[in-house]
């Protein structure tokens, strides 16, 4: 069958490479060991079955007769697994490619249905051809007959037909012949049932015929039938095969294999897409993408391994000997090689991008992107969106590098650049991906990060302010470039939250993009909104006090006024930023916003959020009155506590400092109630200076010798004594409720404790001084047992 028997019998094509798996009894996976999968003719027998060689030895690791019953499966697009009844386990085949699974799969699947029909011509059955053993002969006259037996018939009628004309070598070669004839004799009845009969055996739908009809030397007069539908206006889609295709080959391709696949794909398309796209049905036209899919697998399979070819490729990219249009058609090769690649595996992919890699492809993209030709441009930037999804650390890898710096500053231009109809966003994705704080690789991207903010954030903002009035003019930005900034911003703000500070408020980001509130696109203006609104959002103290002090709310508040009563986009993106400033209850900017824009806001506070907005304002202003007058109370207590247990640590001192003083230098202590007490209660204090007291005597003065230092301690008693008596008046009332009903014998007990405490003589006193302290203490008791009897 021409080139897939090739394919076939090659043992060692990679895309047919497998490892063999058996099931054992403890539900695990033997691997049988690794080969070359073949489908091919049992010995002796006229059966198909698979054939696995071993890669190393050619030993047989698998010999399998393929059946007509359901037992295959196909999962995951690399195996192919089925219970083999002869060993009574489970057999798996793993493909190192999807291509090559597929291409098994559908010999199986072919296979099985030959046997079906074997099957169902040797029963007997009554149907419309259960007596057809071949076709009809290709004439003329025979024509009605083929078209019946094609087109008629149930399921397996057409499965008969497929496989007679299968078997039947000579039947597309006459079939073409007769067509010729009839249109050299324009034969209009006979070109319309060649029509009608080349349709019905497309939608036979067997991968096989495909095949066939397909081919270099069937495939243009199967087109030139397919022109002759009586339906449609007739098109000569043979003639702009001819004169209109050209197959350019930016650089040789050598293998035979993959310039037939190449064409084939070509043809398969533009008969599925051109020639009969309201004609084929699901079935036909999932068949046909899965050929298209495995040949595009195929091609990029035998050029990946042919190393010089890739070698060659990157070589006259680099070259600057390579003329212009032969650089285009090479990037034009080089960006469908990439798209084609994805019919490869996931791993395989990434072995590809990594040889590309190898060879310098981030230079070369760096260098298209220098290019004056803006389509050439784009398809730079479709390779490195391709680069992006197979490994994003690559192209991170290279960017962080010094080589790879000014591919970050030709992305940023892309990105400003007026494309015209071909403006895209594909330079914003780029740039996103590259700044995304979510990726891997932290040091390689906060390297990139640290760049763009570096060199390109103010050429961003620059756009900007050259684009909005008063600086706008006719050469400004266009409104989508400005879009593509606003969303890149906004995606710094989220994912460089700690970068505002230093590059957006402290350089005036923040004020520059409101300018395109002035501008007349609605759209630009609610961009500014979505920008601020996502700087909000973060909740940060700072921002909010730059917000209030430089009164950025200004422009926004004026588009909404400006906007009327108009229920739009402007309309909704404000009051829904109103809506998350109550609802997150930011009081710095509610109070900013009513203090400051409630006169103009006040037209509209017949809307809900307005109204909301200002009640939200009245209770915090409310709740801070409450919490001020609350504090003031809170201080008020607090002082009187703070006096009460002043004044209750003073009762609690001890005096043992005072009294020790006192009996080291000999001098007398003297007792008597405290004055203002009242109801038992009653203070302990030394009055040096009392003259009332008639029972008082002072000591001889031979006994009172005083030097400069007992003088100074005469003062201090003299100064703590009036203290002391101003502090006890205070107390009175305090005392006095709490003690009313204390009984006398428990002022006497404490009375009689304080003396003990304050009286006890000195044992370093000399016998004079302790003569004239006895005397001085029973002075002291007599008048303690007078101040006793008076209590």
């Amino acid at each position: 069958m021409g080139a897939p028997e090739k394919l076939a019998t090659s043992s060692n094509n990679s895309m047919q490479r497998v490892k063999v798996y058996r099931l054992n009894d403890d539900g695990k996976w033997d691997d049988q060991g690794t080969g070359h999968v073949t489908v091919d003719y049992l010995e002796r027998s006229e059966e198909l079955g698979l054939f696995v060689v071993d890669e190393e030895d050619n030993e047989t690791l698998l010999m399998h007769r393929i059946c007509s019953d359901d037992i295959y499966r196909k999962q995951e697009d690399t195996i192919i697994s089925w219970r083999d009844s002869e060993f009574s386990s489970e057999i798996a085949l793993s493909f190192q490619e999807t291509t090559g699974c597929s291409y098994i799969w559908d010999h199986i699947c072919n296979l099985q249905r030959n046997l079906h029909f074997d099957t169902i011509r040797n029963d007997s059955y009554h149907g419309a051809n259960n007596e057809l053993r071949e076709l009809p002969a290709v004439e003329l006259s025979t024509l009605p007959s083929i078209l019946k037996v094609v087109v008629d018939g149930s399921v397996t009628d057409q499965l008969c037909v497929t496989e007679l004309i299968l078997h039947d070598q000579i039947f597309f070669r006459k079939l073409m012949d007769l067509f010729r004839v009839c249109e050299d004799l324009e034969n209009k009845d006979g070109l319309h049932m060649i029509y009608k009969i080349v349709k019905g055996i497309i939608l036979l739908n067997s991968p096989q015929i495909f095949e066939k009809i397909f081919s270099d030397e069937l495939i243009m007069d199967i087109i030139g039938c397919l022109e002759y539908d009586m339906e449609t206006p007739h098109v000569h889609h043979r003639n702009f095969l001819k004169d209109h295709v050209v197959f350019k080959e930016a650089i040789p391709i050598k293998d035979p294999l993959a310039l037939s696949k190449i064409h084939q794909t070509y043809r398969i398309g533009y008969l599925k897409d051109v020639v009969l796209p309201r004609v084929l049905d699901e079935s036909t036209l999932a068949s046909l993408n899965s050929m298209i899919h495995s040949n595009n697998g195929m091609v990029v399979t035998l050029l990946k391994d042919d190393t010089t070819f890739i070698k060659e490729l990157f070589a006259r990219l680099k070259s600057p000997t390579t003329s212009p249009d032969s650089k285009r058609n090479l990037v034009f090769f080089l960006q469908e090689f990439c798209t084609l690649s994805k019919s490869l595996q996931v791993v395989q992919q990434l072995r590809l991008f990594r040889d590309l890699v190898n060879e310098g492809i981030f230079s070369v993209i760096t260098d298209i992107l220098q290019s004056e030709d803006k389509k050439l441009v784009l398809t730079g930037t479709d390779i490195l969106i391709f680069s992006l999804n197979q490994d994003p650390t690559m192209l991170r890898s290279y960017v962080s590098r010094q080589e790879g710096v000014p591919l970050l500053g030709l992305l940023v231009k892309g990105m400003l650049t007026d494309f015209g109809d071909d403006m895209h966003c594909q330079f914003l994705e780029i740039i996103r991906s590259l700044l995304d704080s979510f990726s891997s690789g932290g040091q390689q991207r906060d390297a990139i990060v640290e760049i763009f903010y570096e060199k390109h954030l103010d050429q961003v903002i620059n756009v900007i302010t050259s684009s909005c009035p008063p600086n706008g003019s006719k050469n400004s930005a266009k409104p989508e470039i400005l879009m593509n900034i606003c969303d890149l911003l906004c995606f710094c703000v989220l994912h460089h939250p700690y970068r505002i500070k230093c590059n957006f408020l402290l350089n005036g980001v923040v004020d520059k993009v409101l300018h395109l509130t002035r501008r007349k696109e609605k759209y630009l203006v609610v961009a500014a909104i979505r920008f601020i609104r996502t700087l909000i959002s973060h909740n940060d103290e700072h921002l909010m006090s730059y917000i209030v002090k430089n009164n950025v709310f200004k422009p926004i508040v004026d588009a909404f006024i400006c906007n009327g009563s108009r229920y739009n986009l402007l309309n909704s993106s404000v009051l829904e930023l109103f809506e998350h400033i109550r609802k997150e209850n930011i009081k710095t900017l509610l109070k900013y916003l009513i203090d400051t824009f409630w006169n103009e806001l006040a037209k509209f506070d017949s809307l809900p959020s307005i109204q909301s907005l200002k009640l939200r304002y009245d209770q915090a202003q409310e709740h801070a009155t409450n919490n001020q007058n609350n504090n003031t109370e809170t201080r008020k207590r607090v002082d009187e506590r703070g006096l009460e247990k002043e004044e209750e640590d003073y009762f609690n001192e001890d005096s043992d400092e005072e009294d020790s003083a006192s009996m080291t230098r000999g001098g007398r202590i003297r007792t008597r109630p405290g004055p203002g007490v009242s109801n038992g209660s009653g203070g302990l204090v030394d009055y040096e200076d009392d003259e009332d007291d008639e029972d008082y005597k002072p000591p001889p003065k031979k006994h009172l010798e005083e030097d400069e230092g007992t003088l100074e301690f005469r003062l201090k008693r003299k100064f703590l004594a009036k203290k002391e008596e101003t502090d006890i008046i205070k107390k009175r009332k305090l005392v006095g409720k709490t003690q009313t009903q204390k009984p006398k014998e428990s002022v006497f007990a404490t009375l009689c404790s304080t003396l003990s405490q304050t009286v006890l003589p000195s044992t370093t006193t000399s016998t004079t001084d302790n003569k004239s302290t006895n005397e001085e203490n029973k002075s002291e008791e007599s008048e303690a047992g007078k101040g006793v009897a008076q209590l």
